[in-house]
């Protein structure tokens, strides 16, 4: 185990995606920007994206996934899922629209299939994604994976019939990944789930084993989180019209299970955080105190309430964050909630 300080701050991944992205995509689409002036606009977003993180004092960041996305602002799996499986052979042909919510039968995602056994020694570019980013910044780095359940659960399966089975190949995949990017020198690693509370407890239990699986024999100095939330994609009327709403919150918050995984910490929405009274042993809470489905930025004050909430929570096992990415928010915005986590954290008495 590697925990981090009391009050570390991290981000959850993802930062705001500028407007232009959308623009740029269609003029490359019809030949009339190159896929290497692309490459470029999304390389100065992500400098972007590392100097706020840098300026607002946050002690753990990431690039924003900035890379992965090329029009997709308002609709973060495809950066989570569609970038990944677009690696792996065995999800061939194009992609076919699935329902992703039981609260709206019109939200799709593209989806793909799976036509065959998903191969264990392919890189997916988590360490190059590594090294990029750590020539921007002297800051540490840390890099985000998508989990293996939400990797298989929003896919067609044409192979495997068993989710469990399709699964734990995905994690042999992810355990060899980790390994180059250990061996890359990276010490911080997220793994994303956030369909958890829509599953039954047997595809989560299995969800967990494949976890554990992936991140066996990883070095002890290298901290491992998983991220668990429950779909904050939508803010304001320009998303679909409700804010707070969630898409994965159907059905049972499976603390107990996602409390036997081996992670150094778990990473959560904040007013999900009284489900892990009593369960945390000795790994560490990120609360995701800043809230990405509130349009503006909160103070450091509201942050730091939001925390001291739960009394039971010892501040050696408490790590700052946001309830998900920033993809979705202006930039001043995002800049203003890290800002907020950052004085929280001054209020809280974390070392800087």
């Amino acid at each position: 185990m590697k925990p981090y300080p009391k009050y570390t701050t991290t981000v959850i991944g993802a930062y705001s995606v500028p407007d232009w992205y959308e623009p740029l995509d269609r003029l490359m689409s019809v030949g009339q920007l190159s896929m290497t002036a692309m490459a470029d606009a999304q390389y100065r977003a992500s400098e972007a994206a590392i100097h706020d993180q840098e300026r607002a004092g946050i002690d753990i960041i990431t690039g924003g996934e900035m890379h992965r996305r090329t029009h997709n602002r308002h609709s973060p799996p495809n950066a989570m899922l569609n970038y990944f499986w677009q690696k792996i052979p065995a999800f061939q042909g194009a992609t076919q629209p699935k329902p992703i919510t039981p609260y709206d039968p019109n939200v799709f995602h593209p989806a793909a299939t799976c036509r065959a056994r998903i191969q264990d020694n392919l890189d997916l570019g988590l360490a190059e994604e590594f090294k990029a980013v750590s020539s921007l910044t002297d800051k540490p780095v840390k890099i985000t994976m998508t989990g293996p359940h939400m990797l298989a659960k929003v896919a067609y399966d044409e192979h495997y019939g068993d989710i469990a089975e399709m699964m734990s190949d995905l994690g042999k995949l992810l355990r060899y990944n980790f390994q180059i990017l250990v061996d890359a020198g990276c010490k911080h690693i997220q793994i994303d789930e956030p369909l958890f509370t829509m599953a039954e407890d047997a595809e989560v239990r299995a969800a967990v084993d494949t976890i554990n699986m992936a991140i066996k024999g990883l070095p002890a100095d290298v901290h491992t989180s998983t991220h668990v939330c429950q779909g904050n994609y939508a803010v304001g009327k320009e998303y679909d019209a409700q804010i707070g709403h969630r898409y994965f919150d159907s059905g049972r918050y499976k603390a107990d299970l996602v409390c036997k995984i081996g992670t150094d910490s778990y990473l959560i929405e904040h007013d999900m955080t009284h489900h892990y009274e009593g369960l945390l042993g000795n790994h560490q809470l990120g609360v995701g105190a800043v809230d990405v489905q509130d349009p503006d930025a909160e103070s450091g004050e509201t942050v730091a309430a939001r925390i001291v909430k739960y009394k039971w929570l010892e501040p050696e096992q408490t790590i700052i964050t946001s309830s998900c990415g920033f993809n979705h928010l202006p930039r001043s915005t995002a800049a203003g909630k890290l800002r907020a986590m950052t004085e929280a954290k001054r209020i809280l008495g974390g070392r800087s």
